[in-house]
């Protein structure tokens, strides 16, 4: 039996975690040694208890050549603390996964990471919010982390994708079980630019359970973790603890004060969360160097939640016509502006302030429609906010 055949077996036991291993190579040295063990000598170490000295005795060595022959099937990867590929962020945590399943590669790159992380039921807000911020920083050649599941985690992933960057989503089921099964193309997607990984093995279905130790991956193979979007009750905030804990930076969008689903997130702000209203507000606090501007408009494609929206406004307008309004005095060199919809409301605000209400009304367009659009040239420092939902272009 091999060290990798070893740790693979030790990790298909139940509540065998980093810290029960370390306790018990600190008896055996190498882990092929601790299936030899007898149950006595393995009960007589302190933290294993009966059962799992039993599971280790009782355990049948073929359920090892099943699982490195399911995971050879589908191409998945399976990576040890030794290993090289072995991300450098999550070595630095407690509880380092014994060994990791990769869909994809782990790069270096990677080091540089940031987590985006909020509500399944997320507003428009949240999750345009989620899609730009992970678009902006993958721009900067920063990775983005999530967890592959419903609303702004996808929305994140997504961000990160348009954008030609890298991000790694971390699953809280093994590969045989992709969750949400409606992400199986996105799960592909992203290991062809990045990684999906899971300390799962790969029959292990999406439990509720797995979910908390899930979100530990992601704040621990990041720098900092955003969260967009989180009612008080939202797994995001436990991804938020897990980052406090392991002295990640944690950084919170401010919600609207009357909404549920913002609640956890402005209760993370009045804690002591990072307020976070432009990506340089990461930048600056993870000390990143901010690249040319013109190099990340480049890289930044158009959010198809706000072309959609547009597109559906137009139509309950006019459905034989498209919304137009006069190109003239948008800049013809301001790259940032990527689509017909954004250079039309960027020509409405100028350098004197406009309230959100009068933009609404002279775009014909509704608030949830412009406040995507509204919040894409904040980020891309075209235009600031103004006390009142008023802006002005910068």
């Amino acid at each position: 039996m091999t060290e990798l055949e070893a740790l693979v077996g030790l990790n298909l036991i139940s509540n065998i975690g980093s810290v029960r291993l370390g306790k018990l190579l600190e008896v055996f040295g190498k882990p092929q040694e601790i299936f030899s063990a007898k149950y006595e000598h393995l009960t007589s170490i302190l933290g294993i208890g009966n059962q799992i000295a039993a599971d280790i005795v009782s355990f049948k060595k073929e359920n090892i050549e099943k699982e490195l022959s399911s995971s050879e099937k589908l191409g998945i990867k399976i990576l040890t603390l030794n290993d090289g590929d072995y991300p450098e962020n999550l070595k630095q945590i407690p509880g380092s996964p014994i060994v990791l399943y990769v869909s994809g590669s782990i790069t270096a790159q990677d080091n540089l990471a940031v987590g985006i992380v909020g509500s399944r039921r997320a507003s428009l807000y949240g999750l345009s919010s989620a899609e730009k911020f992970a678009a902006w920083l993958s721009a900067q050649g920063i990775t983005i982390v999530s967890g592959m599941a419903r609303g702004v985690d996808t929305y994140a992933h997504r961000g990160a994708l348009k954008a030609k960057g890298r991000t790694i989503a971390v699953m809280g089921s093994g590969f045989n079980h992709i969750y949400p099964a409606e992400n199986a193309d996105l799960a592909k997607e992203i290991s062809s630019s990045g990684a999906v990984i899971s300390e799962f093995p790969m029959d292990t279905k999406p439990l509720p359970g797995n979910f908390p130790r899930r979100n530990r991956l992601i704040s621990g193979l990041s720098l900092g973790v955003l969260i967009t979007e989180a009612a008080r009750n939202s797994g995001a905030l436990i991804t938020a603890d897990f980052a406090l804990e392991q002295g990640r930076e944690v950084f919170a969008l401010p919600g609207r004060i009357d909404s549920a689903g913002s609640m956890g997130t402005n209760d993370l702000l009045k804690q002591g969360a990072k307020i976070v209203t432009c990506c340089d507000d990461i930048l600056e606090e993870l000390n990143f160097k901010i690249s040319d501007k013109n190099v990340v408009a480049k890289h930044i494609n158009v959010c198809h939640s706000e072309r959609a929206i547009a597109n559906e406004e137009s139509k309950k307008r006019d459905p034989s016509a498209e919304f137009t309004l006069s190109e003239a005095n948008v800049p013809q060199d301001d790259m940032c502006l990527s689509n017909k919809t954004e250079r039309d409301i960027y020509k409405l605000i100028s350098k004197e302030p406009i309230s959100l209400d009068d933009i609404c009304e002279k775009s014909n367009f509704s608030i949830l429609a412009i406040i995507p659009i509204v919040l894409g040239l904040e980020f891309k420092k075209l235009i600031k906010a103004l006390p009142g939902k008023q802006f002005m272009r910068n």
